[in-house]
């Protein structure tokens, strides 16, 4: 899968850092009751989790900082993805990894919550993207059908655009050049590319595909979609469907725009697949699988096939959604017992785990409902969403693969009617 000169245009101009380092508010009650005790039920599995009321956040002025830098610097942001209003929590943080509360900023939409979600109102992961080639932020505001972007200059976030996500319920980005497409999770559910300007975000004519699905307006967490992300090379846009057990794939042209009307169907190897990620050659594609907490490898064929090349490897561990490389390493969310896994790639492409029992680092009572997590550029820290608890825990990589504490922010939106989702840092 090497990169041709000039295959992709637009598209391959700038080098990306896959991520990633992924309605009205009156309506959510409905969805859950009145309960905020309620069970989530995946692939067989059952998990009694306590949700907790929402944390309100006060909002900072922007006009007190006064980054000059380009771009992100040492800075993690965090979607709020608050029903009233969704907001970009932004912290600056240290060369040791420890966060220091920086600033909000408001979105200009508003956050969602999918019906029955257990602990992950948006169900998803890549739902807040820092594009490094253009300097932007690019978060979904499920509950508007819209997405933002912002300008960042260090810490600080300015110029905010906001667009149709065109779709209902947006709820992931994918990045590749100066191409953006944006999953939505709701309807039918569908994809819609977007060319990145100076000015934000462009729809891209032409672009828009279904996926065929059968959810409502707001989708049921287990049958929405989990993420869209492109290949490496941006010859391929992925697409896992977590109800149909599918990885769907768009072989894209040079101009930005998908090959073929629907996507090209793969039965998923591991049930529930949710979560993508590449390893550093770009060669191989890894998918979390919820049902059994597994991960499988595949080989993305220029067609849009798949290929597995590693089967389903299991952790032990509970609900595994979300995955993130860290150089050699990758690291997974498992909302089901909150805990984090590491994963080791050899230079054969094999993947084990870094520790026998599959956690990477012992569980906190102050650190509950563990969901999307983000890696710095540098691979040297890992920041974890815990959803119950409203905090973002930091972690540094040792050189085995393990993953020692080094700060947790507090008062951010816990899951409660709703809850933050969507995590980038850098």
């Amino acid at each position: 899968m090497g990169m041709d000169s000039g295959r992709h245009g637009d598209m391959d101009n700038g080098h990306i850092e896959h991520r990633r380092t992924s309605r009205s508010s009156g309506t959510r009650r409905g969805h859950r009751g009145r309960s905020r005790t309620r069970r989530v039920v995946i692939g067989g599995g059952a998990l009694a989790l306590a949700g907790a009321a929402t944390v309100a956040v006060s909002l900072a002025s922007a006009s007190q900082y006064s980054g000059k830098a380009a771009g992100a610097d040492h800075a993690v942001f965090v979607q709020g993805n608050e029903l009233a209003g969704n907001t970009i929590h932004v912290f600056k943080r240290g060369d040791d990894g420890k966060l220091e509360r920086a600033a909000d900023y408001t979105t200009g939409g508003k956050g969602g919550d999918q019906v029955d979600a257990p602990t992950d109102s948006l169900a998803s992961q890549g739902s807040l993207v820092y594009d490094d080639r253009s300097g932007m932020l690019l978060a979904v505001n499920a509950g508007s059908g819209t997405v933002t972007s912002f300008r960042v200059e260090g810490q600080r976030l300015g110029e905010r655009k906001v667009v149709s996500s065109g779709g209902r319920f947006p709820s992931s980005i994918a990045v590749h050049g100066r191409i953006a497409y944006v999953m939505n999770a709701g309807g039918a559910g569908s994809v819609q590319g977007f060319r990145i300007t100076g000015g934000g975000l462009q729809p891209l004519p032409g672009s828009h595909r279904s996926l065929g699905l059968n959810n409502k307006d707001i989708p049921r967490f287990d049958t929405s979609p989990g993420e869209v992300e492109f290949t490496p090379d941006g010859r391929n846009l992925v697409v896992t469907t977590k109800g149909n057990n599918t990885v769907e794939v768009f072989p894209m042209k040079r101009n930005g725009l998908p090959a073929v009307a629907a996507p090209v169907v793969n039965k998923s190897a591991g049930g529930v697949p949710f979560a993508i990620s590449f390893d550093r050659s770009g060669k191989r594609m890894l998918v979390a699988e919820a049902e059994k907490s597994t991960v499988t490898t595949y080989q993305v064929g220029r067609d849009g096939r798949l290929k597995v090349l590693q089967r389903p490897l299991a952790s032990g561990q509970e609900v595994l959604c979300w995955l993130e490389r860290a150089g050699d390493f990758f690291y997974g969310g498992n909302t089901g017992n909150s805990t984090v896994t590491g994963y080791r790639m050899d230079g054969h492409g094999k993947l084990s785990l870094t520790d026998k029992v599959g956690i990477a680092t012992p569980p906190s009572s102050k650190s509950q409902g563990v969901i999307d997590l983000a890696v710095t550029r540098d691979a040297r820290f890992v920041y974890v969403q815990n959803a119950t608890s409203g905090t973002v825990d930091g972690f540094r990589v040792e050189t085995d693969g393990a993953l020692t504490k080094v700060t947790t922010a507090t008062g951010l939106p816990a899951f409660g009617e709703s809850g933050m989702e969507g995590i980038a840092a850098f």
